[in-house]
């Protein structure tokens, strides 16, 4: 349990990939960590692309970085909406200032873009946002996990395991330090 006594932020909006919110979120508290879910309401049902639902811990605004150890931004449809939030886009810019883990896949490379913190890290995505992020000035790389310092990024759904396995050992070299 290597990230016991640890908190880990999730945000959520309507139609997150099921499987990319659902899975690193499980291993997450397999490792011990708690895993606080944050959309624009607390106490919301919010439905992943293929209806399973959550409920939200807290609202976005209502959150502080300071509390986490590390933040986690899902794929799907979700980014694109969450990107739209001030709060969210400060919340990561606070993570990222703070050199603190941040992992997205998917999709959610669209919130780090938003939020202006991609210039000069290597990472990958789906190829459908790949111009996305090269134009936000990341280096953009067709692997299925990419660590560049405190940012894991990954592709799609089948290369969970190897992303959420990176994300799990940057938030442990991070509470190491």
């Amino acid at each position: 349990m290597e990230l016991k006594g640890y908190k880990v932020l999730a945000f959520v909006d309507e139609e997150f990939e099921d499987l990319e919110m659902w899975y690193p979120v499980l291993r997450l508290r397999e490792a011990g960590a708690e895993v606080h879910l944050a959309g624009p309401k607390a106490g919301t049902v919010y439905h992943g692309k293929y209806g399973v639902p959550l409920t939200t811990d807290h609202a976005v605004d209502e959150v502080k970085s300071e509390d986490y150890i590390g933040l986690y931004v899902p794929g799907g449809w979700a980014p694109d909406k969450l990107r739209r939030y001030e709060s969210v886009l400060r919340l990561t810019r606070e993570f990222h200032e703070a050199e603190k883990p941040i992992a997205h896949i998917c999709h959610a490379g669209w919130v780090l873009a938003s939020a202006k913190i991609c210039k000069g890290y290597t990472m990958t995505s789906t190829p459908g946002i790949k111009d996305d992020l090269e134009n936000a000035g990341a280096i953009w790389v067709d692997q299925e996990a990419v660590v560049d310092r405190h940012i894991v990024s990954g592709r799609r759904p089948p290369d969970l395991p190897a992303f959420t396995k990176a994300f799990v050992d940057v938030l442990a070299k991070f509470i190491s330090k």
